[in-house]
């Protein structure tokens, strides 16, 4: 059985009862095929007619929004003499929609996530999801069904967040997440996007003061959005000193401001001796390093600024885990390496606690939130 949708779709028919719907999506994937068929992230294009089978959710689109990396590398691609040409970016985003059947970044692999109304469920959704309700999804556009219907004609390509309409689809075995009544949709948007980074921050603290060590804890990007998050869950579990990483003196200037590091230094973290003498001069070097950067060429950096026996978790979709760990290996480094995967259980609900109950968490997205709306906010993640 599916549930279908009354709107016509020009896309081909196809006999949604010929193949067992998967938990995963598998149902979903139109390239590859056969034996070569993949996960819905790797593959190269998806299904993304608005029919659902039993055990899915269809969302109405209300705003993407697209992962720093990302962003950072289409708008670089469509700089001209230092201005994006965002007309550009916006049709390059419609081109991926339409080609892949979700938002994918053929460079950065990556995609983002989104927000919008739950407008039809199947009867086996396991999700909890009910029509009507408003919702993040905190699952990656990379490996999301989507349909944009009205050709992101309300977006000017210079920001992550886009404004739009079409639908989206939720396999048995996604993520979503109610949004919060007391937070703006779009902050809600921002914070969830990055929810990963501070709850697997607060869980790693917690197991060193669960060992009795209160750690040094050096977050590369302080001052942007998972950055901000991640120095106020490190404080929050345990740390015993802070250090936030940012790359120019007005990143500088609004964390210190903000209070959420013990120290602020400023050093290119793709700068192996430039990012561990900055970090030595601040307490260093750290018991735990947290990349936050949306830049290639972090990893052998941050192994630097990584005490022996330490530990680094890479958040940046930017990050070459080849690098990292060739990287640690050459430079005989006793690190433990992580890979922010963006889910940790209750992750949503860690963020959104920091953002309500850290003012200063709070007026740091508030003030990205409005520099985006006016379209002067930067891209670090």
């Amino acid at each position: 059985m599916i549930v279908s949708d009354p709107t016509p779709t020009a896309a081909p028919e196809r006999d949604h009862d010929a193949r067992v719907s998967s938990p995963v999506g598998l149902h979903r994937v139109l390239e590859p095929t056969g034996d070569a068929v993949t996960l819905p992230q790797a593959a190269q294009r998806l299904d993304a007619r608005p029919e659902l089978w039993d055990d899915e959710v269809r969302i109405a689109v209300d705003t993407l929004n697209l992962d720093a990396a990302s962003y950072r590398q289409l708008a670089g691609k469509h700089t001209r003499d230092g201005r994006v040409d965002g007309a550009a970016v916006r049709a390059e985003v419609l081109d991926i929609v339409a080609t892949r059947g979700k938002m994918q970044n053929p460079v950065t692999g990556s995609g983002g996530m989104l927000i919008g109304t739950v407008e039809a469920v199947g009867p086996d959704s396991p999700l909890g999801l009910a029509v009507g309700d408003r919702v993040a999804t905190l699952v990656s556009l990379s490996l999301t069904p989507l349909a944009v219907t009205d050709g992101l004609e309300r977006w000017d390509g210079l920001s992550e967040q886009v404004p739009a309409a079409g639908h989206a689809i939720l396999f048995g075995r996604s993520i979503a997440a109610t949004l919060p009544d007391d937070l703006d949709p779009h902050l809600a948007l921002m914070v969830m996007d990055v929810c990963g980074a501070p709850a697997l921050v607060e869980r790693v603290v917690g197991e060193y003061a669960a060992r009795g060590v209160a750690p040094t804890v050096a977050v590369l990007g302080g001052a942007g959005k998972s950055g901000s998050l991640s120095l106020a869950a490190a404080r929050a579990a345990g740390a015993a000193r802070t250090i936030g990483v940012v790359p120019v003196e007005r990143e500088r200037e609004v964390l210190e401001r903000s209070g959420l590091a013990d120290a602020v230094v400023l050093a290119d973290a793709r700068s192996p001796l430039g990012l561990a003498a900055a970090v030595e001069s601040a307490g260093g070097p750290a018991d735990v390093t947290v990349v936050c950067v949306d830049v290639p060429g972090c990893e052998q950096p941050a192994i630097l600024a990584t005490a022996q026996g330490g530990t680094i978790i890479f958040f940046s979709m930017a990050t070459n885990f080849a690098a990292a760990a060739l990287g640690a290996e050459g430079l005989a480094a006793d690190v433990r390496m992580l890979v922010g995967n963006g889910y940790v259980p209750g992750h949503a609900e860690t963020a959104l606690r920091l953002v309500r109950e850290v003012p200063a968490v709070r007026d740091l997205f508030e003030g990205r939130l409005a520099a985006e709306t006016s379209g002067s906010a930067g891209s670090d993640a």
